[in-house]
């Protein structure tokens, strides 16, 4: 199982003051409307919410009723409304309109709105058009972070991923800037930040000024004091479209099926009955607090059965040990163990039901086929073959979001599609699925996930040989318009150089994996965590020069406050690395970076704008996505 590795990997850092701050801030702006108050939350932020401040904290703090936003009349007979709102244009209006309904009719109430995690000045302008802007106060609650478990920390921001890849505002890369800052503010200073990406680099660029103004502050105000022990040693940023392969692939770790299957939203799931083998639907918090749970987590599907039978019959041996007992002995387990053994078998119960659902949905034989599909992709075999089978889920409509994710991996992994096999698949897919899927190919194409190879395929050629013949900014400036013009994905050369493909002859054991790939069965190691292993090693990107040049450079490597000995020594603070996925990571590639940890000695910290997978990320590509 993937559990062995080091043991002396470092104490990670309490993240739980992250959740106090953001919790006393919104009880701090709800004190701002003194009374009895109704208040008004934006869907998406229902679950984060829960985490934070619960129902009951939030009555305690006078509010009276509370309501999702719908966008239609509301029921509501308070006199003060507060909204707790993402700045959205549609809610903000939305807000506007219903004052001024109420105007109208001569009912005269508060209005407060509580923009999180800030507000857009698109926002207020929107308020003053709609003469609405004097009767409404409004705050921020800069709401950054919410810890999901001792490592992962999420924006919660799934919007990031398409507002900055595809639409290209980048609006929240400031919001994603403050995240870091919060954290190098409350946990640095950050030894050493690493990053690859375009929108990575802008953040560097906004985070480093905050740290140097920062780093000026403090030395004014406190001279010569002694400086912060940082319990964080690097930083490592990746933008989402450096790796779009390792999403796509079908996931095989317990916690990333359970995602693919059931959903997890905020490390919360719910089961219902076709899991719990009742009629109700049950709600589960997965993290390290569930024991069951963070066994099998990053194990791959095949090992769990074995690992959960195991531990029934372990359960089963507790149990028995209530035989014989005299009352004292009875007692006492009674009193220190019974409530554990109860609280363990409900949580074996439900995983083992989660198990059996996964089971019958993903070892039929549509799958077994889709995952070979995948691998021969991946591995750039039967390719024709592979192409038939893509035609074939088309036109028997097994997935919308399936057959569209084989298509984008083929693009991919091939630097994009011949011309007529793009047409093909493509007036395949919209006779299947749709005409109004032209959007949605427009969209693939823009972003660069579904492409069709064109006849100047010379242009990366010539790319790299200026590249390489001229080295000043004309140069730079020349290959940001070639990258612009035709987005290239050099997979095959990337998986040769960085050895992402086991050798095929070898007999892979995933009970005892012996590297990344275990989380795709043994077939391929993620890209995005592959640069993370290599950079760490290097401890920078000299040697990499070839692969950040098919990656579209802007690769960077920054020295923060600590001085360069005390980084060099590989102290606990510096094996503890924050990556930050800007645009969204996936719990393989978690599942991943933990497998490393426990082999070379790190603790890992994944910061994420939003948890995704391979359907949460094509949705937000599709045609009508809200």
């Amino acid at each position: 199982m993937a559990q062995t590795g080091r043991r002396d990997a470092p104490e990670l850092p309490d993240f739980s003051l992250l959740k106090r701050l953001a919790r006393d801030q919104l009880i701090y702006l709800l004190e701002q409307l003194p009374g009895k108050k109704d208040l008004f939350i934006d869907a998406d932020l229902m679950s984060p919410l829960d985490r934070i401040a619960n129902v009951t904290t939030l009555k305690q703090h006078e509010v009276d009723k509370l309501y999702k936003v719908e966008f239609k009349p509301i029921v509501s007979t308070s006199d003060q409304l507060c909204f707790l709102i993402r700045p959205r244009i549609q809610t903000v209006k939305w807000i506007a309109d219903l004052v001024n309904v109420n105007k109208a009719a001569g009912r005269f109430r508060r209005y407060k709105i509580i923009f999180t995690p800030q507000k857009f000045y698109a926002c207020e302008t929107v308020l003053e058009e709609q003469g609405v802007y004097g009767d409404i106060t409004s705050d921020e609650w800069a709401f950054y972070l919410l810890p999901l478990d001792d490592d992962i920390i999420s924006l919660e921001l799934p919007e990031f991923f398409r507002d900055n890849f595809l639409e290209g505002d980048q609006r929240w890369v400031t919001t994603a800037g403050s995240a870091l800052h919060l954290v190098h503010s409350l946990y640095g200073p950050f030894s050493k930040v690493y990053g690859i990406g375009r929108c990575a680099k802008v953040h560097m660029v906004l985070h480093l000024l905050q740290m140097v103004y920062e780093s000026w502050r403090e030395q004014v105000e406190d001279g010569e004091q002694k400086a912060r022990q940082p319990e964080i040693g690097n930083v490592f940023l990746i933008d989402r479209d450096v790796d779009f392969v390792t999403p796509l692939c079908s996931q095989v770790v317990y916690e990333g099926l359970v995602d693919d299957i059931f959903r997890i939203k905020c490390s919360c799931v719910e089961f219902g009955p076709e899991v719990t083998s009742s009629d109700k639907s049950i709600k589960v918090m997965l993290n390290s607090q569930d024991k069951v749970f963070n066994e099998i987590r990053n194990e791959h599907f095949s090992n769990v059965f074995g690992f959960l039978s195991q531990k029934a019959r372990n359960l089963q041996t507790a149990y028995d040990k209530r035989q014989g007992m005299d009352i004292k002995q009875m007692k006492a387990f009674v009193a220190d163990e019974l409530k554990g053994l109860k609280q363990e078998h409900r949580l074996l119960t439900l995983h083992i039901g989660a198990s059996e659902c996964i089971m019958k949905k993903k070892t039929k034989q549509d799958f077994q086929e889709l995952l070979k599909t995948e691998h021969s992709l991946l591995e750039g075999f039967e390719l024709r073959e592979c192409i038939s089978f893509i035609e074939e889920h088309i036109n028997r409509q097994i997935s919308m979001t399936d057959s569209l994710r084989l298509l984008c991996l083929l693009s991919l992994t091939e630097n994009g599609l011949l011309p007529k096999d793009y047409r093909s698949l493509k007036a395949q897919y919209l006779q299947s699925y749709g005409i109004e899927h032209l959007l949605t190919f427009a969209n693939l194409k823009q972003i660069g996930l579904l492409v069709e190879q064109q006849p100047g395929e010379t242009l990366t050629v010539m790319e790299s040989k200026v590249g390489k013949l001229v080295n000043d900014k004309t140069a730079g400036k020349l290959t940001d318009a070639f990258s612009s013009l035709a987005k290239k994905s050099h997979f095959r050369a990337l998986s040769k150089r960085l050895v992402l493909i086991p050798k095929s002859g070898e007999e892979y054991d995933l009970r005892v994996p012996r590297d990344m790939a275990y989380i795709f069965s043994g077939a391929y190691i993620p890209l995005s965590c592959k640069l993370i292993e290599q950079v760490l090693e290097r401890d920078g990107w000299t040697g990499l020069e070839e692969v950040t040049r098919m990656l579209n450079g802007h690769e960077f490597a920054v020295t923060g406050g600590t001085n360069g000995t005390e980084a060099r020594l590989k102290t606990d603070p510096q094996r503890i690395i924050i990556v930050m996925f800007l645009g969204g990571c996936t719990y393989s590639e978690i599942s991943a970076l933990r497998f490393l940890g426990r082999e070379k000695g790190y603790k890992f910290i994944v910061l994420t704008t939003a948890i995704t997978n391979s359907a949460r990320l094509l949705e937000a590509l599709l045609y009508n996505h809200a």
